[in-house]
């Protein structure tokens, strides 16, 4: 948990869009930063009220995926997330 903080401080400090995409482009695969954004599509979906077997379907992911992505909403995280 130690090197999630640094990065989590790292995040924080990055000011533009542009910053914050050289940042990703240089820390993830292509395949990460494809997974990465089907997850961010997940919870704007989930929070649509888009049932979840329609967003697995439409998404092509594991029903498993997106459940975990509704139990991380009711914990209360994404909230910066519409």
């Amino acid at each position: 948990m130690k090197n999630f903080q640094k990065l989590s401080e790292i995040f924080l400090k990055i000011r533009t869009k542009e910053e914050m995409v050289n940042f990703l482009y240089g820390l993830l695969t292509p395949k990460e930063i494809e997974e990465f954004s089907t997850r961010i599509e997940i919870i704007k979906m989930l929070k649509q009220g888009i049932p979840q077997k329609r967003i697995a379907k439409q998404l092509g992911v594991g029903i498993a995926t997106v459940t975990r992505g509704s139990n991380e909403i009711k914990k209360g995280r994404f909230l910066t997330i519409k």
